[in-house]
């Protein structure tokens, strides 16, 4: 029987399920010399470059593969044959010495008329990669994100299998809960044994599991080194480097406290967020929604499932926090928008369309212009004080009409 995954995974594959990201890659290659698209492994980076590769003149390389590898030790000969065309260069931060050649590379380009869509590049989001660019490559590319596949980029019926099974393309497409919780085992196991050892902290696998397991019982909860670290036996500089490491890796979000209301006492501590829902319920070893829900995370999940799609459908440069005081007032996400317009959101797996007092409080105290609340059924419901409750999808929309 031919089921809807497998419907949505020849999709997939075949190029049906279109990035969100493709299109603005390809507009800012005609404008820009090369672009340096940063995710975690496994998130479809490589499938969306092997489609650009079909529909323009390029090259292919991948430095996992030792040939490829060889073919760039003499980045400046080989680079010199293919004038005018795009070279597209994955797992980059695999060999950082190429940045200065790319350098000299995309100068002597530009000088010659060929100033734009020399390269594309990739690589798993880490410090080093993004040190070496910024030295090496200021002013020469733009840095785009892909996170793993979006609400926007699924169907809505397929809403809690995105939640249950995260945004990874292999998981959320495979033929079975089980089989899809399987697959983020591995993934977790394998960056754990390999992908951070590759990019060089020597940390042990088991200390890093079982943070990233403890943040998954938190779930959206307030940072507290302290209690971390004691809970680990290591010291609080440790948990910091470890969480930095995971935020680099883009695993893990540290949403900002809003900072910006003198007079008010505010929590000063960042939300702490696994960013992909499917990878907290592995780590708690939860497969199916009804294992999830009846797991104390269940809130926590949800609310970090939004809060991504959400910020991944923001426009450029908008400003992602939360704001709570020490009485209570709470807004689980501010955006400060480009227009310098604050909107404002609270986020409910509920289907009853009520805010609660602290939303509203806090959120006139910001003068927001949006106030919506995220509920789990599909009208549009008008609340008092100019709250609107909508489904995250189109939460989602009326973010991105800002770009």
């Amino acid at each position: 029987m031919f089921s809807l995954y497998n419907f949505h995974r020849m999709a997939y594959i075949q190029g049906m399920i279109q990035r969100t990201l493709q299109n603005q890659i390809e507009l800012e290659l005609s404008q820009q010399a090369g672009i340096v698209l940063l995710g975690p492994r496994q998130v479809g980076k490589t499938t969306l470059a092997r489609g650009i590769e079909k529909k323009t003149d390029s090259i292919y390389l991948d430095l996992e593969r030792f040939a490829d590898r060889v073919i760039l030790s003499e980045p400046d000969l080989f680079l010199s044959e293919y004038t005018g065309c795009l070279v597209i260069i994955d797992e980059v931060q695999r060999l950082p010495e190429l940045f200065a050649s790319l350098r000299g590379h995309i100068d002597r380009q530009r000088q010659i008329g060929h100033r734009f869509k020399q390269f594309l590049l990739l690589g798993s989001a880490s410090r080093t990669l993004l040190s070496q660019t910024s030295e090496s490559l200021a002013g020469r590319v733009s840095y785009l994100e892909l996170a793993p596949l979006s609400h926007a980029e699924t169907d809505r019926d397929s809403l809690s299998q995105l939640w249950i099974r995260g945004g990874f393309p292999e998981s959320f497409l495979a033929p079975s809960d089980n089989v899809s919780l399987k697959w983020r085992i591995d993934f977790i196991r394998t960056y754990l044994e390999r992908d951070i050892p590759n990019l060089g902290p020597r940390v042990p696998a088991e200390t890093l599991l079982r943070l990233w397991t403890m943040l998954a019982n938190w779930q959206g909860g307030l940072l507290n080194a302290a209690r971390l670290a004691a809970s680990l036996n290591i010291s609080g500089q440790s948990v910091a480097r470890y969480l930095d490491l995971f935020v680099d890796l883009m695993l893990i979000r540290r949403l900002p406290p809003w900072r910006n209301h003198p007079g008010k006492r505010l929590i000063k501590s960042p939300k702490i967020y696994i960013r992909d829902s499917g990878i907290t319920h592995a780590l708690l070893g939860l497969a199916g929604i009804e294992n999830v829900l009846r797991h104390h995370v269940a809130g926590g999940s949800w609310e970090g499932f939004c809060i991504e799609n959400l910020i991944t459908s923001a426009p450029n440069f908008a400003m992602a926090s939360f704001y709570r005081t020490s009485a209570g007032a709470e807004i689980d996400l501010v955006f400060e928008l480009p227009n310098q317009e604050i909107w404002t959101f609270e986020i409910k797996r509920s289907t009853t369309p009520r805010v609660s007092t602290g939303f509203r409080t806090a959120s006139e105290e910001l003068g927001a212009s949006r106030k919506i609340l995220v509920y789990s059924d599909n009208r549009h419901i008008p609340i008092n004080g100019g709250i609107v409750a909508m489904p995250l999808i189109d939460a989602m929309n009326c973010l991105s009409e800002l770009s």
